[in-house]
């Protein structure tokens, strides 16, 4: 794409959840459409998006209705079906670009490819059975972690071993599934970093967060992370290769472990990043807004933080405290819409501006 979107141009986005709902918003400030193409019936994103094609993924005729409606697609989640972008990339551009998503869709790959551009993971192997399984316990060690090299996400796909004994039971947690073995890191803290690369190559990136999970879910992310100057720069300039490597358009969120040797990177998402909320309330150009700016060829806002933040996800019940919330000074509520609590669900988040 050599020119930037005009205003009154649609995007298309796979995938109608929350992420899919704020970059509808931010699209919409901005003066552009948006379409989502989403299986499931009344997603989030429905209620702020100009159209909606419920569909399957599976659906020839309507993943080409949906791209002929479209100027260019994007995606809020990876785990789309390869054949999906085959019909959708015949007919119009995809950002992030179909390479950064076959990457990040198996943990495998993913791991090979930071560590093959000279960037620190934690120890790995392949596990296809139990005897690969016994060869990657030799080498990785215990305890580690065994994940789904595909599907995974908030903590479902893995299984904890603390010692080789564990490892049969760990197994049959992957349910047959092609996995990954990870060893643990000894680490101080984990951050993340948002980052944005644009056509013409321009990179914005945000400061890097400070993350607490619980249950394997994201709980709080807070700005500025307890982090050196050093370490902010180098987590930039990991962040930048990363992108130029990939030559990625759209917004990029990575994980990465602190550690007395330096930063490891844990993993990436191609895609704004439940880490990177805290932006809508700490910069004047957030990253739903820097995500539809960098696809659309526009130039990438200014990332410059001119506020202390903690973001904090809704889970499940958590929901029922927006009352008190609501009382609460100096605090953003931004609520997803979905009509059913359950427990593990993100229904929202409040970004606490604490100065």
């Amino acid at each position: 794409m050599t020119n930037p979107l005009p205003t009154g141009a649609t995007i298309g986005i796979l995938g109608g959840g929350q992420l899919g709902r704020m970059l509808s918003v931010a699209a919409a400030r901005l003066g552009l459409r948006t379409h989502i193409y989403e299986p499931g019936s009344n997603p989030p994103a429905a209620d702020v998006a100009n159209a909606v094609t419920t569909a399957a993924y599976d659906d020839t005729a309507a993943l080409t209705a949906f791209a002929q409606s479209v100027d260019l697609v994007t995606y809020e989640f990876e785990n789309i079906p390869t054949e999906a972008l085959d019909v959708i990339e015949a007919i119009t551009p995809i950002h992030p670009n179909r390479r950064a998503l076959g990457t990040s869709q198996d943990r495998l790959v993913e791991k090979t490819f930071l560590q093959d551009i000279g960037l620190t993971v934690a120890p790995f192997a392949d596990v296809t059975d139990a005897a690969s399984l016994d060869a990657a316990v030799a080498s990785v060690g215990t305890p580690a972690i065994l994940k789904t090299r595909r599907f995974g996400y908030d903590g479902k796909g893995q299984s904890r071993l603390k010692t080789p004994e564990d490892a049969a039971t760990a197994l049959a947690d992957m349910a047959g599934a092609p996995a990954v073995l990870e060893g643990f890191v000894n680490f101080s803290i984990e951050i993340s970093i948002i980052a944005a690369r644009n056509p013409q190559g321009e990179i914005a990136c945000y400061d890097p967060g400070e993350n607490i999970h619980r249950d394997g879910i994201l709980h709080t992310t807070t700005v500025p992370a307890k982090l050196p100057p050093r370490l902010r720069t180098d987590a930039v300039l990991l962040a930048a290769k990363i992108l130029n490597t990939l030559d990625y358009v759209g917004v990029m969120g990575v994980e990465l472990f602190v550690t007395p040797q330096g930063l490891i990177v844990n993993e990436i998402a191609p895609r704004v990043h439940n880490s990177g909320h805290w932006t809508q309330n700490g910069c004047a150009v957030d990253q739903f807004e820097q995500h539809i700016r960098a696809i659309a060829g526009w130039p990438l806002g200014d990332g410059t933080r001119y506020a202390d933040v903690v973001m904090e996800n809704l889970i499940g019940d958590d929901v029922d405290a927006i009352p008190a919330l609501a009382k609460e000074p100096n605090c953003a509520i931004h609520l997803y819409g979905k009509v059913e609590t359950k427990a593990g669900r993100k229904m929202g988040h409040v970004n606490r501006v604490t100065r």
